[in-house]
């Protein structure tokens, strides 16, 4: 694609998709990384008197947040490690009678649109073509 042609729409949807994943997942980690450090002892099974699932979440933020960053360049593997372990926390919850955190449905969603960007081929062609570009 040269300079001169418009962008397709498929394209221009999946730029906006990439841009605003990665505004949301450095704002949810910039928004969450102080409440998990602050939380006391971040460390999981440290203290007696927390529960199993601050201990279950205790294990997963870290993945979250890791996956959170890693997806701005890596968006497959960003997904993966941020929707896999809140979806296990979650169910996890569900499973206990804790109940469905809605707040980190949020993060979810960024590690789902991680993914979609990442297994998308259109947004993969837009990128080759932008690469070949910058090549010639």
């Amino acid at each position: 694609m040269s300079t001169n042609e418009p962008m397709s729409k498929t394209e221009l949807f999946y730029k906006r998709i990439v841009l605003f994943s990665r505004i949301a997942g450095l704002a949810v980690a910039a928004f969450g990384i102080p409440f998990y450090l602050g939380y006391g002892s971040p460390l999981p099974f440290s203290n007696p008197t927390y529960t199993l699932m601050d201990n279950v979440w205790l294990i997963v933020f870290p993945f979250m947040f890791v996956g959170l960053i890693v997806g701005l360049f890596f968006q497959k593997t960003g997904g993966l490690l941020v929707s896999i372990p809140l979806t296990a926390g979650l169910l996890l919850g569900l499973a206990t009678d804790q109940g469905l955190v809605l707040h980190m449905l949020v993060p979810l969603t960024v590690g789902i649109l991680y993914l979609i960007i990442g297994f998308s081929k259109a947004y993969k062609k837009s990128k080759k073509g932008g690469a070949k570009e910058k090549q010639s």
